[in-house]
């Protein structure tokens, strides 16, 4: 394993291009490209003010930096550095800025969510899509890049559209059973979308792509619900996360939910993390005290539940973080239905991610270590860096071969080592 060494970058925008060729990172108005195997820069760019949002097209070949205090949006080419665009949404204000699936189109939504503006950059043609809702995850876009699903609120009622991509067009629109709709998020195979309530009711409802209700969910009443939520990747099943602490696997199919039991009241194999001259895993055996944090339930948004939840590539494992014990992630075997490891840290889990190729977790805590799991083992790993580099963040290269490292205000690559046979 061996690191890069250190960069300065601003808010932790610190992206991989989707071919895996570059890595953009902003520092305050200007951004910087660099190849991401030498690391040398290859084109700077300068913006109009501080950036403080920046995404990569699908092809890799524009970068689109939006500034939401100024209500602009600035985007550069690759392949000319010459040509530039920039999109000035003017007094009706900005308060986000994306890519559409095909790389040539941006969407901005404006202040208070009065409408989403599509922006074409082949014909400069310009669309309006009105009652966008101010939700947790209101706009996603089909694996294919095909279709668009948008939460709206109108007349007091939720609904969702579905529009195609390839000429906005409206496809469907139909009515949610939700009182407060929260979050839309296509499957992975693009065939089924799962919608879900707010907070305070637990209701998640599976929908096919011409509006028909394939199937509801409800764990229980009269509590605070849903928290977190996601696909496995082989689009089969469904991880769900609720305020009550627990996780429910849910199967696509006709067939019955499998809840898994209460992680709070768990006897389980942990390693936690020590900080003497070296640090490193131990591995103690049940019964294990977990440490919890008794959380304040008369203040908003308290820190209780399931708030992360993330599948390996191969569907089999699946890590979760509660929040009330936050210095613990817990990773699940999804075919035995059971526990693999608890990893215990002295520091709350601040980012984790799966390799994208392999069943590996890479995590961090805040301090100057990257922690690595898999079903082999699991290891500390010093950052080596003068003035005490701490990760804040962490990002998998596509190919699963480097790690992008992110501080406060710098980052690092870390090259892993990878065997003959992976390659």
């Amino acid at each position: 394993m061996n690191f890069s060494e250190i960069f300065k970058q601003s808010n932790q925008l610190c992206k991989i291009s989707p071919d895996g060729r570059y890595l953009a990172t902003c520092v305050q108005y200007r951004l910087v490209v660099r190849d991401v195997n030498s690391l040398q820069i290859l084109h700077l760019y300068t913006c109009l003010d501080q950036i403080v949002h920046m995404e990569w097209s699908s092809d890799s070949l524009f970068i689109l930096c939006a500034m939401y205090k100024r209500g602009l949006v600035q985007v550069w080419s690759l392949e000319q550095p010459d040509w530039h665009c920039k999109i000035d949404e003017g007094s009706i204000g900005l308060v986000s800025s994306r890519w559409s699936p095909d790389g040539r189109h941006i969407l901005n939504t404006t202040e208070f969510h009065l409408r989403v503006t599509v922006w074409s950059l082949c014909t400069k043609a310009v669309s309006y899509i009105k009652y966008p809702k101010a939700c947790q995850k209101g706009i996603d876009f089909s694996r294919d890049g095909g279709y668009m699903a948008l939460a709206e609120r109108r007349d007091c009622k939720d609904y969702v559209s579905v529009f195609v991509c390839e000429d906005w067009h409206l496809l469907r629109h139909f009515e949610t059973e939700t009182q407060d709709l929260s979050g839309v998020e296509w499957s992975p195979n693009g065939c089924v979308l799962a919608v879900w309530d707010s907070c305070l009711e637990y209701k998640v409802l599976l929908y096919s792509l011409d509006g028909r209700l394939l199937s509801r969910f409800s764990a229980y009443e009269w509590s605070l619900g849903i928290k977190s939520l996601t696909w496995s990747p082989s689009s089969q099943f469904l991880a769900i996360g609720s305020f009550d602490e627990k996780v429910v696997y849910k199967e696509v199919e006709k067939r019955p939910a499998i809840p898994s039991d209460d992680i709070s009241a768990l006897n389980i194999s942990t390693g936690s993390t020590l900080f003497p001259s070296q640090s490193k895993y131990e591995i103690s055996f049940p019964p294990v005290q977990i440490p919890v944090v008794k959380p304040d339930l008369d203040r908003a948004n308290p820190k209780v539940g399931v708030s992360s939840l993330a599948f390996s590539a191969d569907s089999r494992y699946l890590a979760t973080k509660n929040d009330n014990m936050a210095a613990v992630l817990w990773v699940w075997d999804m075919q035995r239905m059971s526990l693999e490891a608890a990893l215990q840290h002295t520091a709350p889990v601040r980012s984790f991610q799966w390799d994208p190729k392999r069943p590996r977790l890479a995590l961090c805590t805040g301090n100057s270590k990257l922690y690595l799991w898999s079903p082999a083992g699991s290891v500390s790993v010093q950052v080596p860096s003068e003035g005490g580099f701490q990760v804040h963040a962490l990002s998998w290269h596509s190919s699963g071969e480097s790690l992008v490292l992110i501080g406060k205000e710098q980052l690092c690559l870390c090259y892993m080592d990878t065997e003959p046979e992976d390659k």
